[in-house]
């Protein structure tokens, strides 16, 4: 689902790069609110190779193969450190495997990114029913995980079915796009569903990983004066 050099015009990658500047200059601010900013870098740092790796496995869902993303996880899990990661991992799976490119690195860690910041919001609204509760957990985690890929597949599809090169055969670009979106509806489900079987298991061996520790050292805001 990354989007490839040479598909966007440079004036869509520019933008693309502005966003991802002024998303990730936001991210930082958030993180840097934190009681110990740097206490998450190493749990950051794991779901970062987990990204990285996940674009690498591939899912013959007919009438398309498609990978795993895993936005919708990390945002669930990390939050905001989620912009910093993806960036990251966007960046080396296009140095090292030519997956996605360099032109539109900015657009690919916007649309990506920007769906993990919406899951992680929609991961926060268990609070409302109770976040110790395992059921509520579970299907908020599900939801972000599907919607984290949900989105970015959409924003995906805006993107390239507007912007199609016009040296590109039209009609056999529509008919593949749109073969590419209905395979990622299945696959919204499953990393649904793996996303909410992590988030149970770290609820259940390492709550403080999701905010839910006694102590509420890791989450807490610093008072504003």
């Amino acid at each position: 689902m990354h989007i490839p050099d040479g598909i966007l015009p440079a004036s869509v990658c520019l933008a693309g790069y502005a966003a991802t500047g002024g998303l990730t200059w936001y991210a930082l601010r958030r993180i840097d609110q934190h009681q110990n900013p740097q206490e998450a870098i190493p749990r950051a740092s794991l779901l970062t190779a987990a990204f990285f790796v996940a674009s690498s496995i591939h899912l013959p869902i007919p009438p398309a193969s498609v990978h795993f993303v895993l936005n919708g996880l990390l945002g669930a899990i990390l939050g905001y450190y989620a912009v910093p990661a993806i960036l990251i991992g966007l960046f080396f799976q296009a140095v090292m495997f030519q997956h996605g490119g360099l032109s539109t690195l900015g657009i690919n860690a916007a649309m990506i990114a920007v769906s993990a910041i919406l899951a992680y919001h929609l991961f926060q609204l268990r609070r409302v029913f109770g976040k110790g509760n395992r059921i509520v957990t579970a299907i908020f985690s599900f939801l972000a995980g599907a919607a984290g890929l949900g989105v970015a597949t959409l924003i995906f599809f805006v993107l390239v079915i507007t912007n199609i090169p016009a040296n590109f055969n039209v009609a056999a670009e529509r008919i593949a796009i749109y073969g590419l979106m209905v395979a990622h509806i299945p696959l919204m489900v499953i990393e649904g569903s793996f996303s909410a079987a992590v988030v149970l298991f770290l609820q259940r061996v390492q709550p403080e990983l999701l905010g839910e520790s006694g102590r509420g050292s890791k989450y807490d805001i610093k008072s504003q004066k």
